[in-house]
């Protein structure tokens, strides 16, 4: 047994599903241009699925922000696109209204 758990089971809470990442990823990426999707820009995504629970949020059964949530995918694009930029791969600014 597990005190905290995360599963791509939808029977189980915490279900990770790719409708969380790839709404922000692929807007990230498509808004600045990027010429491909790197590891970075994979980690800024996670990162910023994870922040989307405040820390004073987080419970056992509540680790992974709702699919419905919708700072998921601004958060999700606005961090993809930073990373994009970082790493050089962004070959136009963007149109994030976030930054």
């Amino acid at each position: 047994h597990v005190a905290v758990m995360a599963t791509g089971r939808s029977d189980y809470p915490n279900q990770i599903n790719n409708v969380l990442c790839f709404p922000g990823l692929f807007k990230g990426a498509l808004d600045c241009l990027a010429t491909h999707i790197n590891e970075e820009m994979k980690m800024a995504a996670a990162h910023a699925i994870a922040d989307c629970i405040a820390q004073d949020h987080l419970q056992p059964e509540y680790i992974i922000p709702s699919v419905f949530d919708t700072k998921v995918v601004k958060n999700v694009s606005a961090a993809v696109i930073k990373a994009a930029r970082e790493t050089n791969v962004a070959r136009g600014r963007g149109r994030n209204k976030f930054d």
